[in-house]
């Protein structure tokens, strides 16, 4: 907590002045020892010594001068307080620390090392109480076992003093009610208060051979109920090593231990054990360990005891400090919950502190301090921060800033003509305004209340409850005047507050101002004109507005033809520009085949003039066919590439000789579909592929399937030159509105295979449109499921997941054909239900079936490399049935036969060598000469053997 100025002027006073006077006395021994005659291997120690401390002394002065121009900078603060400790100077090391207490809350390590600094210099009781007021200062930042052992510990040294022993109590038992449900730390503070009321037992116990009084025999039998009373207590609360305490008491305990404490430490087990999964996973999970809290936080919602709730979220706070959604989830439980006023309103205030950029725990603050009647004056100081806590977004300050007003609008009795709460709102009113006009707007170039929603809600004010028209209409006048006159709600807004509680002729005032202003909906503005004339005006009232309507909606509709001509203008353009830049690609195309042809070799030339000569030949009908075909899925392939927006089917070109039999292979391809550019809509048309080669009546199926989505247009089917189907098409609709609806198709079954639909996007305009609509990053909402059954469908998979959490989607991989590859996504809520599905899951069977379940993050896609891999040169190949550079028009290889002649044909050749345990390179003779044997070993070739095989010299 940010200490006050009263705590500033009253903290350890005498012990400063002992710690400076500390100071000085080691400052004047060590100018004694410097004044001795020493060795000189201690000289140099000390020449070493005061140049770190000079070193040490140059950094804390550069870090003050940083925290003087930053002092918000907690790195800065956490190293002066480190360096100032470690040189000794505990006076400003005292005023460091205030100062960061200040505006930070402290970490448990700073407040352990202040606290035992502290400790060290106390000697009379006045210094004890102000280590006591800084140990109530260090409980109210996080709630720390450590610390509330410490001061506790620290309270027993005091236990001497009037009063000591209840004050020790006191103590204890608010320990216990901070942190006595802490699952691993808690037994700490039960063990050492039953070691305190243990040594209290000692002392009133009578001497050994002495009979008792009636007083000291009922001072012993009320010190025995107690440590009974704790051994109860602690065994009723779910904590490590319960069994151990059992133990205890059970040797203890006299008379042993009594059935009804027997089953609450039972109770107690079960939920311990409940509680261990929780507790082991944050014992191997690394900080900050949000998830795991989350999920552990959840159950004990869901078990339903507040205090456990509340300790398990101090726990998660005291290592999430700085998540705002987990303190607004825990001040949200405080305030719908427990309700109460001390403990909601230091959650709120511990809130603001850690997270003072979120505007939402200040609200959330100040809705507490008026639900729990806090005085106004604290209301406003906590405003006041709320406005210095630096929000990063301009929107942030008008919420606060609403918020506020609000407060101040329920703190007014309207019934009275005047009071002071009234006059205050009026001015808090005109305060937001000018804060919004001048600190916001100079920070992020605009006010973040474009909608003047602060100056509506004054107006509504002053028009419903104060009764003052005049002034909601001046502040009507502002708000249009910024740039709103040109929204028809703004007008309606206003109208409407004249309806409610002006009078008929500033209403028409407005809808005619609002007909002559507003360019979003006048259309809408007209109508609510006419139909007030309708009830209200008389004849020259209505002439006068439909005149005025139809001027107006006659200058729109012309606004909106220009516009619509000017854009329309700019598509042709558009289209142009993609036409010119088709074209020239085309021809670049072109010129590239041209020149690739003219530098094809001699052989190549010969075997076309051979192809041409012999275009009667019997074979010739076949390899032309070939060729053809060859071309025309070349063609096809250019210009109807998937989802490219280049709809239609292009025949294959027309020879000038048609071989025999060539009309007879023909027979039964569909007649190409000729569609102009024109009538082909790319933003009216989905692209619907993997659909079966041998599908029945496709165009028939496919209007029918799509028919629920819109009126079906034209069904574009693409066909290889042969009339076999290629499985995927174009389904054009009359309206772009159907595209979404036929979208949600994809992935359905059609004959047993998922049909894809996807948008028509043409990649020349586009080249960077991606169809794959999942993500292909780490989604910590959703599992990936593999090992899965191929039989397994999405409700046994929904009823195997759901227990873990609330499932959104689940997808089934599936390959193109439709049949399942055992692997599933899950999707669900929040990554609380994900991890917890982890958990619990992975490597559970299903159908004998282990299963593998891991957070989803799949590998990112990667473009193919199609780049042919390279050939080493010498390296010995087999023959191809299509060649060595792929099917073409030549099928020879321009290899020496020589080398494709081999006994064994798994030889490997690496950096021009052959290696092959029964290889032999012949000359193409066998036996002849030249043979070279290579069994079993491996021979280098040379350039000059490369060239005798290939001139067979």
């Amino acid at each position: 907590m940010a200490a006050t100025g009263n705590e500033e002027q009253t903290l350890l006073p005498d012990i400063e002045e002992e710690a400076e006077g500390m100071e000085r006395e080691m400052e004047s021994e060590e100018e004694e020892e410097e004044g001795m005659g020493v060795e000189h291997s201690e000289e140099e120690d000390e020449e070493d010594t005061s140049e770190d401390e000079r070193e040490n002394e140059a950094e804390i002065q550069r870090l003050e001068e940083q925290l003087s121009i930053n002092a918000f900078d907690y790195n800065c603060h956490v190293d002066l307080i480190k360096l100032l400790r470690q040189e000794g100077k505990l006076h400003r090391l005292r005023k460091a620390r205030q100062k960061m207490s200040e505006l930070f809350p402290l970490t448990e390590e700073i407040w352990l090392d202040w606290l035992k600094d502290e400790i060290r210099l106390t000697e009379d009781e006045s210094d004890r109480e102000k280590v006591y007021e800084l140990f109530e200062r260090a409980i109210k930042d996080y709630v720390c076992p450590e610390i509330w052992l410490e001061y506790v510990q620290y309270s027993i040294g005091g236990m001497g003093a009037q009063g000591g022993i209840e004050r020790v109590r006191s103590i204890f038992e608010r320990a216990l009610t901070a942190v006595g449900l802490h699952v691993t730390k808690g037994a700490s503070i039960w063990e050492a208060y039953r070691e305190f009321e243990i040594v209290i037992l000692s002392t009133v116990q009578p001497p050994p051979g002495s009979v008792p009084s009636q007083e000291q025999q009922e001072l012993l039998n009320a010190q025995l109920d107690r440590i009974h009373t704790l051994f109860r207590r602690q065994l009723a609360v779910p904590l490590m090593d319960m069994e151990g305490t059992y133990a205890e008491y059970s040797d203890w305990a006299d008379d042993g231990v009594p059935e009804t404490v027997t089953h609450q430490y039972r109770r107690a087990l079960q939920q311990m054990e409940k509680c261990k999964p929780y507790e082991e996973a944050l014992l191997v999970s690394e900080t900050p360990k949000l998830a795991e809290y989350q999920v552990y936080i959840d159950f004990e919602i869901k078990e339903g005891d507040p205090a456990r709730v509340q300790i398990i979220f101090e726990r998660a706070l005291a290592e999430n400090c700085l998540v705002p959604d987990l303190w607004i989830k825990y001040t949200t439980y405080l305030d719908r919950q427990l309700k109460i006023k001390d403990l909601v309103l230091s959650a709120h205030e511990r809130a603001v502190r850690n997270c003072p950029w979120t505007m939402g725990l200040w609200k959330s603050y100040l809705l507490a301090l008026e639900r729990h009647g806090a005085d106004h004056q604290t209301v406003t100081d906590v405003f006041e921060k709320a406005l210095n806590a630096g929000f990063i977004q301009a929107t942030d300050y008008v919420e606060i800033w609403q918020s506020n007003l609000d407060y101040l609008r329920r703190r007014v009795d309207f019934s009275k003509e005047w009071s002071r709460e009234l006059d205050e709102l009026r001015a808090a009113f005109a305060r937001s305004l000018d804060y919004l006009k001048q600190d916001v707007e100079e920070r992020f170039s605009e006010s973040g209340d474009l909608s003047c929603t602060i100056m509506q809600i004054w107006a509504k004010i002053e028009a419903l409850h104060c009764k003052n028209m005049q002034k909601a209409r001046e502040l009507w006048d502002s708000i249009m005047t910024k740039g709103n006159a040109k929204y028809a709600n703004m007008w309606l807004e206003y109208y409407n507050l004249e309806r409610s509680y002006g009078d008929a002729t500033h209403c028409r005032k407005a809808l005619h101002r609002a007909v002559q202003c507003t360019s979003d909906y006048p259309e809408h503005v007209c109508d609510v004109l006419l139909n007030f004339e309708r009830v209200e005006g008389s004849l020259e009232d209505w002439d006068a507005a439909v005149q005025k309507t139809e001027t107006k909606l006659n200058r729109v509709n012309e606004q909106r033809a220009r516009v619509a001509e000017k854009e329309a203008l700019l598509a042709r353009q558009e289209e142009e520009k993609a036409e010119h830049r088709r074209k020239a690609k085309a021809d670049k195309k072109g010129q590239k085949k041209s020149q690739k042809a003219n530098r094809t070799g001699d052989k190549r030339k010969a075997e076309d003039e051979c192809e041409d000569e012999w275009g009667d030949d019997a074979e010739l009908p076949f390899k032309r066919l070939r060729g053809e075909e060859d071309f025309g899925c070349t063609t096809t392939e250019e210009l109807m590439e998937t989802e490219s927006g280049l709809f239609g089917r292009r025949a294959p070109p027309q020879r000038k000789t048609e071989p025999p039999g060539f009309r007879k292979n023909q027979q039964g391809v569909p007649e190409p579909q000729d569609v102009s550019k024109e009538q082909r809509k790319d933003e009216n048309s989905v692209f619907v592929s993997n659909l079966a080669f041998n599908l029945e009546d496709p165009e028939g199926k496919l209007r029918t399937l799509f028919g629920g989505c819109g009126t079906v247009q034209q069904v574009r089917l693409v066909y290889t030159p042969k009339g076999v189907f290629r499985g995927y098409c174009y389904v054009q609709f009359e309206d772009r509105l159907a595209v979404p609806e036929a979208l949600k198709l994809d992935r359905q079954e059609v004959d047993g295979r998922p049909m894809y639909v996807s948008p028509c996007v043409d990649k020349n305009k586009n080249p960077d449109f991606k169809v794959f609509k999942y993500k292909t990053s780490l989604e910590k909402h959703k599992i990936f499921i593999s090992g899965l059954p191929y039989t397994c469908t999405k409700e046994t998979l929904e009823d195997l997941c759901k227990e873990h959490g609330t499932i959104r989607a689940i997808r089934l991989v599936t390959n193109r054909s439709g049949k399942p590859k055992g692997l599933a996504y899950v999707e669900y809520e929040n990554e609380a239900q994900a991890s917890k599905a982890v958990q619990k899951m992975d490597g559970t069977m299903l159908e004998n079936f282990t299963l593998s379940v891991a957070i989803s993050n799949p590998p990112s896609r990667k473009m193919e490399d199609k780049a042919a891999p390279s050939r080493i040169l010498g390296a010995v190949m087999q023959r191809q049935p299509q060649g060595a550079r792929g099917k073409g028009r030549t099928q020879i290889s321009l290899l020496p036969r020589s080398l494709y002649r081999q006994s064994a044909p798994d030889a490997k050749a690496e950096n021009g060598t052959i290696s092959a345990p029964h290889a032999t390179v012949t000359d193409g003779v066998h036996g002849g000469p030249g043979t070279a044997s290579l069994d079993m070993q491996t021979k280098s070739l040379s350039n000059e053997d490369f060239a005798r095989m290939l001139l067979k010299k």
